[in-house]
């Protein structure tokens, strides 16, 4: 049995992504305290600010968890949500929610990407989790949530001029006026793709022209386009056009 202390001033919410034992680690509101709530897979929790939360696991050999701690007065202003008293000061020591599961799941794994790409990514699946924690569905006719012209221009414009360079998320909602929530999700009814997506391909491109207008190696290519290295370009190169740099060269070359 231990406390679990991580940053008790903040509300905390914590996805069990991994686990190897042959009994069930739990989160308990107290260290004798059974957990109420029967096991299911991929089990969460959410703890209110200043609730103090034990970790109990009779027989765990491994356990991996991606948490996030926020100040819920923070968030509701830069994502542009509304969290209710009930839905902050309720603690859900055992939850599951497939998709949020997911979601913490991707961005676990993208904090170690030092892509560029992955700064709008992460802001993305940060505002996607909290909106699936706290907002009800809605639904929104997609003419009502797209961004208007000068807010493209302005978000192309923004995006373009920073290349290859990372972009907040918060930056370019910023520029819209509009929530990171609203941004998002405004962005993809614009333009069918996520704003990290939208920057991905637009490096691609970039690479194209350098490609066919340079007589550049591939890591000179990759390091103007923003990318780790040679096989990181490769690699994502031919995931987004189904060939490799140095093919797709040849080919238009030739």
């Amino acid at each position: 049995m231990l406390p679990i202390n991580r940053r008790e001033q903040l509300t905390r919410f914590s996805a069990q992504l991994e686990e190897v034992g042959r009994e069930r680690a739990e989160p308990r509101s107290a260290p004798n305290t059974p957990n109420p709530h029967a096991y299911k897979p991929r089990p969460m929790y959410f703890a209110p600010a200043q609730m103090k939360v034990w970790g109990y696991a009779a027989d765990s050999r491994y356990l991996k968890c991606g948490t996030i701690s926020f100040d819920v007065d923070v968030l509701q202003k830069r994502l542009g949500i509304h969290v209710s008293p009930e839905q902050a000061g309720v603690p859900r020591l055992r939850m599951n929610d497939d998709r949020l599961w997911t979601l913490m799941r991707l961005l676990t794994d993208a904090i170690d990407d030092f892509d560029p790409t992955a700064q709008l990514y992460g802001d993305s699946l940060t505002a996607a989790i909290a909106a699936r924690l706290f907002e009800p569905p809605k639904e929104t006719k997609g003419s009502q949530c797209r961004l208007s012209a000068l807010q493209m221009k302005d978000a192309m414009s923004y995006l373009e001029a920073k290349m290859p360079a990372r972009v907040e998320l918060a930056t370019l909602a910023e520029l819209a006026g509009l929530s990171q929530s609203h941004y998002s999700r405004a962005f993809k009814a614009s333009t069918g793709m996520a704003p990290y997506q939208w920057q991905l391909q637009a490096r691609v491109e970039r690479a194209k022209d350098l490609l066919l207008n340079t007589n550049g190696c591939l890591q000179d290519v990759a390091e103007a386009t923003g990318f780790a290295d040679a096989v990181h370009f490769g690699r994502t190169f031919r995931k987004l056009t189904g060939a490799s740099p140095v093919a797709w060269r040849t080919d238009r070359l030739t």
